[in-house]
Formats: structure tokens, C-alpha cells, sequence
């Protein structure tokens, strides 16, 4: 089968400016869906998959499973678990017990007018055990927030989320929490899990914010413990009303919460997809289909009409791969790491590698995809029509 030379194909996209100005932006908008879709997923994934640690198990409130912000316990059970479990890890005297406090509190940031409502954020009360307890939590810049200071510790995805990039900028700046007046003092990172979201308040700090007096969690960081010692300790202590869970599987269970979440974007994206495809497939009808009369003089040169489907699928592809490289470029520059907030602080959108792969493909397939079905209803006209249209 003798083809059609390649340089046919891409002398026509420039034929009709105003086509391929359609058929490139078309595939600029469904690829940087795509983008978008895809890295919304990893992100969330990436955030709650690589927070936790297998050494850690969580203490929290019976029927708190699905959510340490309800949970309340009672404050003396931080050193009821420190004198009653053995095996705890240790170091220079001081237990691996880290009593917090979670709550959902607006912060309004600097520089709002009097009056305007803070965004929802999560905010975590912590004494200086939580950095035996997590390890992976470091400070990249500035302090940690002193007690009785009024000073707050801001995780690194939270900080963009509040418009301060670079995010080591929003130390020295004033967040007003609750009715309280914060100073940002220290910026937090986490290895890009969601503590990454959050902010740091010292213990006896938010509890005279949040006029609160018990915990949500007690974190625990086992060494020669065993889980079964934590569900032994909670099964004797009846009157503080505790379940015990390992870190990792409270983010499992969280990660699987919102797996319906995930879907839905997915699903969105797809119709929306679909949709581009449809307005491609009208575009490039219209545009083979006022070439009926030079498709037929390319079949009696000899040129089969495979030969020709192939030619015009090229010219689609290169349209649409065009448009691809533009979404790419784009998503790559304005989508990566956008911080997207949800109940559980905040994540960044991560544009991977796999996730331009993906939006590469997405660009050749809608290529693809848009040329087939108009290429085949001009093709399939005897040539004496063919070479009859447009008299």
C-alpha cells in the first residue's frame, strides 16, 4: 500500500488557521482536565498514604473511628498511658506519649478585612513529646511556637494554601484563630503528608482558644509494645472510654473514606472529556467534509482509502498532540502543586511524571478518536460523487 508523504498531512493543518486554532485549544482543554483529574487523585492519595507510621497506635474516643476531630478523652490519660504500658519508647527520660487536641477552627489571614470569615483549617494541639511520636514532622524554618506565646507552627502546604509562596514568607505575619491573635513562628514539613495542612498550636495554648478540657488522641510510640498491649490496656480501663487503632490504619480508613470523592473527579473529568471529543468529531467532519472532492482525486491517483484515513488521522493526531504538549506545558507550570483543601487540612496537586504521560496519551487518543468516524463518511462516497461535490 503506497502512503500519502507525511509532509501532506502537515501542510494542511495550515490550510485553515481558524480549524486548527479550534482543534488545538479543543485538546488544550480536555488534556488539562485530564491533568487536573489525575493529579487531584495523587495528590490526595500521596498525602494520606505516606502519613502514619506502623510504630504508632492511636488512643481516641470509642466510636471516633472515622474521625479524631469528634473524639474527646479525658486529659489525665496521657500519664495513665505512660505508667501503665510498658515497652513505650523512651528517650533521655521523657515517654513517647503525645497528648493532642484536633479541631476544624476558621484562621483568618493577614491582611482581611475586619469581620471577614477565616477558611476552615485544621488545627492541631501538640506538646513537645509529638516530635518523639512523629518522626517524620520537621522545622524547616523559623522555631516551634512557645507556650503561653500565642505562636503558631504552619504546616508548608498550608502556608501556599493562604497565598504565601514561597511559604517560609509567612513567618513574623499575624493569623487570627478563633478570637486570638497568632504569630506565625515556624514552618512545618511532613515528607508531604497531612500535617503538611495543618497548624501547630501549642497544648494549653488552644485549649484556652478552643475553652476546651480534653484531648482528642493520645499517640503512642511503640518500641517493644505490641498492639495487642494497647487493646489489653484499653479493654481493663472501661472508664476512659477508649479503642485503640494503629496510625496507619486510621489513614487507611480515611484514605478509603474518600475514595468516593476521587471517583466522582474521575468521573467528571470523563464526561467532560466526552464532551470534547463529540465537539471534535464536529469539527473535523466539517473539515473533511468540504475536502470530499480532493479525497476522490487522491483515489484515482492511485492512493487507496486507507492510505488517505491514515494521511488524515496523521494531520488529527498532530492537531491534537500540538494542543497536548500546549496543556502539558501549562499543567505543569500552574497545576503542580496547587493546594486543593478538604476536611482533613490540605494536599497539593502532583503533576507526575505518569500524569503527563497520561496527558500525552489522552491528546493522541482524542486525535485519534475525533478522525476516525468523520474520515471514514468522506471516504466511503463512490469516487464519481466524490469528484462531483462542490460543483
Amino acid at each position: 500500500m503506497s502512503l500519502l508523504p507525511f509532509e501532506y498531512a502537515v501542510r494542511n493543518l495550515g490550510r485553515s488557521p481558524l480549524r486548527l486554532i479550534l482543534s488545538v485549544g479543543g485538546s488544550v482543554l480536555v488534556v488539562l482536565l485530564v491533568l487536573a483529574a489525575a493529579g487531584f487523585v495523587i495528590g490526595m492519595q500521596s498525602s494520606l498514604n505516606v502519613s502514619g507510621d506502623e510504630d504508632n497506635v492511636i488512643l481516641l474516643g470509642a466510636g471516633s473511628e472515622e474521625s479524631i476531630e469528634r473524639s474527646e478523652i479525658p486529659m489525665r490519660t496521657t500519664g495513665i498511658v505512660g505508667a501503665s504500658i510498658a515497652g513505650i519508647r523512651t528517650r533521655a527520660g521523657v515517654d513517647a506519649v503525645s497528648p493532642e487536641i484536633h479541631l476544624a477552627l476558621p484562621i483568618v489571614p493577614p491582611g482581611s478585612d475586619e469581620g471577614m470569615m477565616g477558611q476552615l483549617a485544621v488545627i492541631r494541639g501538640f506538646e513537645p513529646s509529638a516530635f518523639l511520636v512523629h518522626d517524620d514532622v520537621i522545622v524547616t524554618d523559623g522555631q516551634l511556637p512557645m507556650a503561653g506565646s500565642n505562636e503558631i507552627a504552619v504546616g508548608r502546604i498550608a502556608a501556599i494554601g493562604m497565598g504565601f509562596d514561597p511559604p517560609e514568607s509567612i513567618l513574623g505575619e499575624s493569623l487570627q484563630l478563633d478570637d486570638e491573635q497568632y504569630e506565625a513562628v515556624g514552618l512545618l514539613a511532613a515528607n508531604g503528608g497531612v500535617i503538611e495542612g495543618e497548624f501547630w498550636v501549642p497544648l494549653t495554648d488552644l485549649q484556652v482558644t478552643a475553652q476546651r478540657d480534653s484531648l482528642s488522641c493520645v499517640v503512642v510510640r511503640c518500641e517493644s509494645a505490641t498492639l495487642e498491649d494497647l487493646d489489653a490496656f484499653v479493654a481493663q480501663r472501661l472508664d476512659l472510654e477508649l479503642i485503640s487503632m494503629p496510625e496507619t490504619d486510621y489513614y487507611a480508613a480515611l484514605a478509603a473514606f474518600f475514595k468516593p470523592v476521587q471517583w466522582m473527579v474521575i468521573v467528571t473529568a470523563v464526561l467532560i472529556a466526552m464532551g470534547g471529543v463529540l465537539g471534535g468529531l464536529n469539527t473535523m467532519y466539517a473539515a473533511f467534509a468540504s475536502r470530499v472532492r480532493e479525497i476522490g482525486s487522491l483515489q484515482t491517483l492511485g492512493y487507496s482509502r486507507a492510505a488517505i484515513m491514515i494521511s488524515l488521522i496523521q494531520e488529527s493526531v498532530l492537531a491534537t498532540s500540538m494542543g497536548a504538549i500546549v496543556a502539558c506545558s501549562i499543567g505543569w507550570w500552574a497545576l503542580d502543586g496547587l493546594v486543593v483543601r478538604f476536611s482533613m487540612g490540605a494536599f497539593g496537586i502532583d503533576i507526575t511524571a505518569a500524569v503527563l504521560a497520561l496527558g500525552l496519551l489522552s491528546g493522541l487518543l482524542l486525535g485519534l478518536i475525533g478522525a476516525i468516524v468523520p474520515a471514514w463518511r468522506c471516504l466511503v462516497k463512490p469516487i464519481p460523487e466524490a469528484l462531483r461535490s462542490g460543483e
